[in-house]
């Protein structure tokens, strides 16, 4: 199968196709120059879709990281046959950036965004931002470290000091976890959503036709989607929740579901 037919196959629209196509070149690139190639910073739903290519390409030489365990936000490496498998030691692609910041202000992962964002600093080149009390470590492509410590002075109003910051001690903040233990009247989007987050089914479903909703990392806007175990449900401005468990009907014919919330 040549590449044409391969991206006919796999992306499921403009926007995939292209980050399908990119990520071929790179895989050609470790495969035909002998050199490693890797991909900028992909979010779970474009790991997943480069995750299928990789299968359907026969399962290159290659590596994912995101900077620690657990990482949301990975970038994915192509390896040439005689190199060894620790690209992401060392001199690899990807470097922390340990921001800190004195005074008691509040700065979240949004304004950290925003203050990259307004440098011109494009996602992609952007990993997770951990963000916790004086202090932001920072995954980022290593092309763009030295341009971040020399010029990314503040953000929003708070003035930052930035320095180089080894993987090994990057600490990502411990996530609050909350079990709960609900029953569905359906395996709907908006059920699942409502009792997850917590808030009436008619919020969820204004979030929902809102945009503000993802399933499984791709925006839905349809209240009435299926969902299952496994299925991980996202919110601006909520956090994400997963359905780890789906059980049998009760009585009443409602669905026991076990759904953990993170925060």
């Amino acid at each position: 199968m040549n590449k044409t037919e391969l991206l006919n196959r796999l992306a499921q629209d403009g926007e995939e196709r292209t980050l399908l196509a990119r990520t071929m070149d790179r895989i050609e690139q470790a495969q035909r120059r002998s050199v490693p190639a890797w991909t900028s910073f992909l979010s779970p739903h474009e790991a997943e879709a480069v995750a299928r290519l990789i299968a359907a390409a026969g399962y290159p030489r290659h590596l994912w990281s995101g900077g620690f365990e657990g990482a949301e936000r990975r970038v994915c490496a192509f390896l040439p046959d005689w190199m060894e498998a620790d690209l992401f030691d060392g001199e690899g692609p990807i470097v922390a950036l340990r921001a800190v910041w004195q005074g008691g202000e509040r700065l979240t992962h949004r304004d950290f965004l925003g203050a990259l964002m307004g440098m011109g600093v494009t996602r992609e080149k952007v990993g997770d931002l951990l963000v916790s009390e004086g202090r932001c470590d920072m995954l980022v492509l290593r092309e763009i470290s030295d341009f971040l410590c020399q010029s990314m002075e503040s953000a929003g109003r708070v003035k930052l000091r930035l320095t180089p910051c080894p993987l090994s001690e990057v600490e990502p903040p411990q996530l609050q976890v909350k079990t709960i233990r609900d029953t569905l009247a359906a395996l709907r989007m908006d059920a699942a959503a409502a009792a997850g987050f917590s808030i009436s089914r008619s919020k969820a479903a204004d979030l929902i036709s809102a945009g503000r909703v993802s399933l499984n990392w791709q925006e839905c806007r349809k209240g009435d989607r299926t969902v299952g175990e496994g299925d991980v449900i996202s919110c601006r401005g909520l956090g994400k929740c997963v359905i780890q468990s789906v059980g049998g009907l009760s009585k009443k014919g409602r669905i026991a579901v076990t759904i953990e919330r993170y925060s």
